[in-house]
C-alpha cells in the first residue's frame, strides 16, 4: 500500500501505528489470480459510474489516457511508460507500510509507492488498509496533471525536511496530506468536486462527500489544515476545498519551516468545528464538538 495514507496513520491525535520498513518489489502480475481481477473489475465498474459528475474532470481523464480498464487490474510498466512521458513519475512496488523518510524520498524524486496486492472478495465494500485498488486506481491518475504531479513531489521534499524537525512538525505536515491527497474537494465551473484518493476509492465517502448534508465544506487554509485533527475509522466530518491545483503548489512552494514554529503548541482543532473566519461552502449537520 502506498505510505501516503500511512505517513497521516503514523501521526493521527487518536495515536500511533506501526511502521514496517518494506523493500521495494516488482509486481508480480503473473501471480494474481481470476478472484483478484473480478475483485479489480469490479470496484473500478462502480466507481467510476460513481465518480460520473462527482469527480473532477483532471482525475476520469487521466484515467481514462492511462489506459486503466475493468478488465484486469493495469501492470505497473505499462503505466509507467504513459506516467514517464505525461509528468516523469513512476510507480514502484512495495510490500506494505514504508518508514516516513522513505515515502518522502520517494516523491521528492517522483517516484510513487504502490501496493502490490488486492483485497479479497470478501473484502471488496471495506478494508483497514490501503490495498491495491485505493493505490492505483485513487492515487495515480492525477500524477498524470503536471500541477498535482508538482504539487506531489514539492510535499516529498517539504516532508524530508521535516523528518529532522520532529513529531509535531511531522503531524502538521500529515494532516496536510489527509485533507488535500487523500480526502480533498475541488471547485469547478461553480461546483464541487471529488480529488481525494480516499473519497474516489471509495463508493460510500464518494457520496457522503458531496450530498451529504452531515460535513463541512470549508475553504483551504494551510495553517487552518495544520492544525485540524483527523479520523481514520469514519467518514470525514470536514472537507477543505481547494480553487485549483495551481492554489496547492503555490501553497506548498514556501518554506514550512517558519509555519510549523509559528504552530508549536497550538492546540488541534477538532475535525468537526467550523470556525468563525472559515470560508464555508457548507455548515454540516453532524456534531463537530469532539476532538
Amino acid at each position: 500500500m502506498s505510505t501516503p495514507r500511512r505517513v497521516e496513520n503514523l501521526h493521527t491525535d487518536k495515536g500511533k501505528v506501526p511502521v514496517y520498513a518494506t523493500g521495494i518489489v516488482e509486481q508480480p502480475w503473473d501471480d494474481y489470480d481470476a478472484a483478484d481481477h473480478t475483485t479489480w473489475g469490479t470496484l473500478y465498474r462502480r466507481q467510476r459510474a460513481l465518480l460520473a459528475g462527482r469527480a473532477c474532470d483532471e482525475f476520469l481523464q487521466a484515467q481514462d489516457v492511462m489506459g486503466m480498464s475493468p478488465q484486469a487490474i493495469p501492470r505497473y510498466r505499462e503505466l509507467n511508460a504513459v506516467l514517464g512521458q505525461a509528468t516523469g513519475w513512476q510507480l514502484v512496488g512495495v510490500e506494505g507500510l514504508l518508514p516516513e523518510l522513505d515515502f518522502f524520498q520517494h516523491l521528492a524524486a517522483r517516484r510513487f509507492p504502490v501496493t502490490w496486492w488486492i483485497r479479497r472478495p470478501e473484502q471488496i465494500d471495506y478494508i483497514a488498509e490501503p490495498d491495491l485498488f485505493h493505490d492505483l486506481f485513487g492515487h495515480v491518475p492525477l500524477l498524470m496533471d503536471p500541477m498535482f504531479a508538482d504539487y506531489m513531489q514539492a510535499y516529498g521534499r517539504g516532508g524530508v525536511k521535516a523528518h529532522g524537525l520532529g513529531a509535531e512538525a511531522l503531524q502538521n505536515l500529515a494532516r496536510l496530506y489527509w485533507y488535500t491527497v487523500e480526502f480533498g474537494l475541488v471547485r469547478q465551473r461553480g461546483e464541487l468536486r471529488i480529488y481525494g484518493a480516499g473519497i474516489v476509492s471509495s463508493g460510500g465517502e464518494s457520496v457522503h462527500a458531496l450530498e451529504s448534508a452531515a460535513p463541512n465544506h470549508v475553504g483551504f487554509d494551510l495553517e487552518r489544515i495544520m492544525r485540524t485533527g483527523y479520523r481514520i475509522d469514519s467518514y470525514q466530518e470536514t472537507y477543505f476545498v481547494i480553487d485549483s491545483f495551481e492554489q496547492l503548489i503555490q501553497a506548498t512552494r514556501p518554506d514550512f519551516a517558519p509555519i510549523y514554529a509559528r504552530l508549536a503548541g497550538l492546540p488541534a482543532i477538532a475535525p468537526g468545528l467550523v470556525l468563525a473566519d472559515d470560508r464555508v461552502f457548507q455548515r454540516g449537520t453532524g456534531n463537530g464538538d469532539d476532538a
